[in-house]
């Protein structure tokens, strides 16, 4: 007779950074509709009631998983916000290698978020879009900085390049996809310049 045990269950505090992490992981590599609330509590590990305390549903979960990696920089908008590096630096720094190890390769959060809640009134969906709306003014800002022409429509231009090169990552399997839109980017970044003739 196979007996359970709770041992392997880590009761207390930090319940809601395991089931982030746990969120993470497993949306990251399969997916989120794919991905159960159990799988998510037998990984982090907690009970479902604990998870449900600390999530009612899975939408919930999704959109505090969104707001985690994007309060800690783990997104193509925190290249944008390093402070100790050129704003040059910054926008080109969207195009680079995903860390070495990354498996799977994975696209942009919040695109692949806002594939998997296709309605643009729900909350993931909103999330999703506010991001990327942000991305825009963040890139807008700093090719400004650097006296380029018409800031707003060179900053869509690099961001669509962007999320182009992170959705080819994704699905070709190359974490170093985006060394095309950077040469891309940098052409589109010295036209952009002012002329110092």
């Amino acid at each position: 007779m196979a007996t359970v045990t709770t041992a392997s269950r880590r009761q207390g505090r930090g319940g809601r950074e395991r089931i982030l992490a746990a969120a993470a992981e497993l949306f990251a590599s399969q997916g989120i509709n794919a991905t159960g609330m159990e799988q998510i509590a037998e990984r982090a590990p907690v009970s479902k009631r604990t998870l449900y305390a600390h999530f009612r549903t899975k939408d919930e979960l999704v959109l505090a998983h969104l707001k985690d990696l994007a309060s800690t920089g783990r997104t193509l908008e925190g290249a944008l916000v390093r402070e100790e590096v050129s704003a040059k630096e910054r926008v080109l720094a969207l195009f680079d290698p995903l860390p070495a190890g990354t498996d799977p390769v994975r696209g942009c959060p919040f695109i692949d978020a806002a594939v998997e809640f296709p309605d643009p009134l729900s909350a993931v969906h909103s999330y999703a879009r506010e991001r990327k709306l942000l991305m825009v003014r963040l890139v807008a800002d700093l090719v400004a900085d650097m006296g380029c022409r018409r800031p707003t429509d060179l900053a869509e231009q690099l961001v669509t390049l962007a999320d182009g090169a992170a959705s080819r990552a994704m699905v070709l399997g190359d974490a170093d996809y985006g060394r095309h839109a950077r040469a891309a980017a940098e052409i589109l970044l010295e036209n952009a310049l002012p002329t110092t003739d």
